[in-house]
Protein backbone atom coordinates (compact mmCIF):
# COMPACT_ATOMS: atom_id res chain seq x y z
CA UNK A 1 0.00 0.00 0.00
CA UNK A 2 1.37 3.38 -1.00
CA UNK A 3 0.51 6.34 1.18
CA UNK A 4 1.40 9.96 0.64
CA UNK A 5 1.71 12.70 3.22
CA UNK A 6 1.33 16.41 2.86
CA UNK A 7 1.88 19.05 5.48
CA UNK A 8 -1.38 20.72 6.42
CA UNK A 9 -1.84 24.46 5.98
CA UNK A 10 -4.50 26.69 7.51
CA UNK A 11 -6.70 26.25 4.41
CA UNK A 12 -6.92 22.54 5.38
CA UNK A 13 -8.63 23.31 8.71
CA UNK A 14 -12.07 22.18 7.53
CA UNK A 15 -10.71 18.93 6.10
CA UNK A 16 -8.81 18.24 9.32
CA UNK A 17 -11.93 18.89 11.39
CA UNK A 18 -13.83 16.37 9.25
CA UNK A 19 -11.10 13.73 9.68
CA UNK A 20 -10.78 14.35 13.43
CA UNK A 21 -14.55 14.30 13.97
CA UNK A 22 -14.92 11.05 12.04
CA UNK A 23 -11.98 9.45 13.86
CA UNK A 24 -12.85 10.64 17.38
CA UNK A 25 -16.66 10.56 17.37
CA UNK A 26 -16.78 7.21 19.21
CA UNK A 27 -14.43 8.55 21.91
CA UNK A 28 -16.60 11.64 22.32
CA UNK A 29 -19.69 9.46 22.76
CA UNK A 30 -17.86 7.01 25.06
CA UNK A 31 -16.29 9.59 27.38
CA UNK A 32 -18.51 12.63 26.92
CA UNK A 33 -15.39 14.58 25.98
CA UNK A 34 -12.51 14.26 23.55
CA UNK A 35 -9.85 16.88 22.78
CA UNK A 36 -9.75 15.83 19.11
CA UNK A 37 -13.49 16.13 18.53
CA UNK A 38 -15.55 19.23 17.85
CA UNK A 39 -12.81 21.77 17.18
CA UNK A 40 -13.81 25.05 15.59
CA UNK A 41 -12.14 26.27 12.42
CA UNK A 42 -10.21 28.87 14.44
CA UNK A 43 -9.04 26.28 16.98
CA UNK A 44 -7.81 24.00 14.19
CA UNK A 45 -6.00 26.83 12.40
CA UNK A 46 -4.19 27.68 15.65
CA UNK A 47 -3.37 24.01 16.20
CA UNK A 48 -1.92 23.73 12.68
CA UNK A 49 0.43 26.62 13.49
CA UNK A 50 1.52 25.15 16.83
CA UNK A 51 1.80 21.45 15.94
CA UNK A 52 2.75 20.30 12.43
CA UNK A 53 0.04 18.10 10.95
CA UNK A 54 0.46 15.77 8.03
CA UNK A 55 -2.57 14.63 6.07
CA UNK A 56 -2.34 10.93 5.25
CA UNK A 57 -3.59 10.11 1.77
CA UNK A 58 -4.33 6.72 0.21
CA UNK A 59 -4.88 6.90 -3.54
CA UNK A 60 -5.12 10.71 -3.20
CA UNK A 61 -8.01 10.36 -0.71
CA UNK A 62 -7.42 11.97 2.73
CA UNK A 63 -7.81 9.12 5.25
CA UNK A 64 -6.03 10.34 8.39
CA UNK A 65 -3.75 12.77 10.16
CA UNK A 66 -0.52 12.51 12.13
CA UNK A 67 0.53 15.43 14.31
CA UNK A 68 3.49 15.76 16.62
CA UNK A 69 5.42 18.29 18.64
CA UNK A 70 9.20 18.62 18.50
CA UNK A 71 10.09 19.27 22.13
CA UNK A 72 13.77 19.72 21.23
CA UNK A 73 16.94 17.67 21.65
CA UNK A 74 15.39 14.57 20.00
CA UNK A 75 12.25 14.46 22.16
CA UNK A 76 8.89 14.29 20.41
CA UNK A 77 5.29 14.12 21.54
CA UNK A 78 2.84 12.33 19.25
CA UNK A 79 -0.27 14.43 19.73
CA UNK A 80 -2.53 12.78 17.18
CA UNK A 81 -2.49 9.76 14.95
CA UNK A 82 -5.96 9.16 13.57
CA UNK A 83 -7.38 7.22 10.65
CA UNK A 84 -11.03 7.49 9.66
CA UNK A 85 -12.92 4.31 10.62
CA UNK A 86 -13.47 3.03 7.05
CA UNK A 87 -9.67 2.81 6.61
CA UNK A 88 -8.64 1.44 10.00
CA UNK A 89 -7.03 -1.96 10.43
CA UNK A 90 -5.12 -2.08 7.13
CA UNK A 91 -1.74 -0.70 8.25
CA UNK A 92 -2.19 3.01 7.58
CA UNK A 93 -1.49 4.07 11.18
CA UNK A 94 1.62 1.90 11.39
CA UNK A 95 3.00 3.31 8.13
CA UNK A 96 2.19 6.85 9.23
CA UNK A 97 4.03 6.39 12.52
CA UNK A 98 7.11 5.09 10.68
CA UNK A 99 6.87 8.07 8.35
CA UNK A 100 6.97 10.36 11.39
CA UNK A 101 10.11 8.60 12.65
CA UNK A 102 11.73 8.99 9.22
CA UNK A 103 11.22 12.75 9.14
CA UNK A 104 12.20 13.11 12.81
CA UNK A 105 15.50 11.33 12.25
CA UNK A 106 17.06 12.83 15.39
CA UNK A 107 14.45 11.21 17.67
CA UNK A 108 15.66 9.86 20.98
CA UNK A 109 12.28 9.54 22.66
CA UNK A 110 8.67 9.65 21.51
CA UNK A 111 5.80 9.87 23.98
CA UNK A 112 2.03 9.96 23.67
CA UNK A 113 -1.12 9.68 25.78
CA UNK A 114 -4.22 7.59 25.08
CA UNK A 115 -7.23 6.51 27.15
CA UNK A 116 -6.25 3.64 29.47
CA UNK A 117 -9.28 1.53 28.57
CA UNK A 118 -8.80 1.73 24.79
CA UNK A 119 -7.46 -1.81 24.29
CA UNK A 120 -7.21 -1.34 20.52
CA UNK A 121 -4.93 1.71 21.00
CA UNK A 122 -2.81 -0.05 23.62
CA UNK A 123 -2.32 -3.06 21.35
CA UNK A 124 -1.53 -0.82 18.36
CA UNK A 125 1.08 1.31 20.14
CA UNK A 126 2.80 -1.59 21.91
CA UNK A 127 2.63 -4.33 19.26
CA UNK A 128 2.70 -2.37 15.99
CA UNK A 129 4.82 0.64 16.97
CA UNK A 130 7.09 -0.64 19.77
CA UNK A 131 6.06 1.64 22.65
CA UNK A 132 6.30 0.72 26.33
CA UNK A 133 3.53 1.53 28.76
CA UNK A 134 4.31 4.28 31.25
CA UNK A 135 2.36 6.03 33.96
CA UNK A 136 -1.37 6.70 34.21
CA UNK A 137 -3.15 9.91 35.17
CA UNK A 138 -6.54 11.53 34.94
CA UNK A 139 -7.22 13.96 32.09
CA UNK A 140 -10.63 15.45 32.82
CA UNK A 141 -12.96 12.48 33.32
CA UNK A 142 -10.72 10.07 31.43
CA UNK A 143 -7.83 7.98 32.76
CA UNK A 144 -5.00 8.13 30.23
CA UNK A 145 -1.82 6.12 29.89
CA UNK A 146 1.51 7.50 28.76
CA UNK A 147 3.43 5.51 26.17
CA UNK A 148 7.18 5.87 25.70
CA UNK A 149 9.55 4.74 22.97
CA UNK A 150 13.28 5.30 23.26
CA UNK A 151 16.31 4.44 21.22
Amino acid sequence: MVLTYRKAISADAGLLIDIYNSSFYDDYVRYGECPGYGKTNNQMELSILKFPKYIIEKDKVPVGVISFENKGDGYYYLGCLCVIPAYQGIGIGTQAFHYMLSICSDWKQVTLMTPSDKEQNIKFYTEKCGFSIGSKKMDGNVEVTEFIMER
